[in-house]
């Protein structure tokens, strides 16, 4: 086993959230080949790497991509994230952030395809952003990708839908501060701790000690980095860009499972 492979325990857990058992496939391959499949998408994963070049001790390597495409596609990677987050995530309060990831290289330049490679033009070039919601320990709940010059505000109605279990409050940073928000949340029965901006005419005031918190979020974001392929987003597809956000979610909520 490699650096970055799948351990015993963590295969154990994820083969039962994957389409790859006897009762859940057709004439399919092996379990065991299934497995080197899944570690080859993680190395690249890690790496950043174009497809060709994901070392051929994982198999072929068109044959990791077109599985990576076809799970992509079918919603499995967001569903295998999905189900470990709802099974351990710690709902006493969210956090809500984004990170502006952007592309190396974007070949022509035309405008063509950019609404479904969720790309648009900011004070970084052409970018995507990736908006977060997290538990109280600063875990991936749900994610949504727009384009880079979104306001963060934008996403809050898709992300606070998401989950099935509300959360007690919502941690939020002056760009999430808009009557909107703050009314849909007292509407949920969820306490909104998010600062009111500068030009308020009336000022709001916030749980202080509980916004602190917020940081968990903040950190998350960085652990994520660690993958090149999401420090820098080389998919130029949207849907497989945010397949990759998945995984890296699912293999640090892997994490947690004994704990849980």
């Amino acid at each position: 086993m490699s650096r970055g492979d799948l351990s015993e325990a963590e295969w154990r857990v994820l083969r039962g959230l994957l389409p790859i058992d006897a009762a859940n496939r057709g004439r399919g391959r092996p379990p065991e080949e299934n497995r080197s499949i899944i570690n080859g998408i993680l190395w690249r994963l890690r790496c950043g790497t174009p497809w060709r070049d994901v070392p051929p001790k994982y198999g072929n390597w068109n044959t990791i991509y077109r599985r990576f495409r076809r799970w992509s596609e079918a919603g499995v990677w967001e569903a295998v994230s999905v189900t470990l987050a709802e099974i351990m995530a710690d709902s006493g309060h969210y956090s809500i952030d984004s990170t502006t990831r952007s592309r190396p290289r974007l070949g022509s330049g035309r405008k063509r395809g950019a609404h479904r490679r969720a790309l648009g033009r900011s004070r970084g070039g052409f970018t995507s952003k990736l908006h977060c919601l997290a538990d109280a320990r600063g875990r991936p709940v749900a994610f949504h990708l727009t384009v880079g010059e979104a306001a963060d505000c934008k996403a809050y109605d898709t992300l606070i839908a998401m989950p099935e279990q509300a959360p007690k409050a919502l941690l939020a940073d002056k760009g999430y501060d808009a009557d909107a928000i703050r009314t849909d949340l007292a509407r949920r029965n969820i306490q909104a701790v998010i600062p009111g901006r500068s030009n308020r005419r009336i000022k709001i005031e916030h749980d202080r000690a509980l916004y602190k918190e917020r940081n968990h979020i903040e950190r998350f974001f960085g652990r994520l980095k660690i993958n090149r392929a999401i420090a820098t987003r080389y998919d130029q597809l949207a849907e497989n860009f945010l397949s990759m956000v998945h995984i890296a979610a699912a293999r640090y909520w892997l994490k947690f499972v004994h704990a849980a």
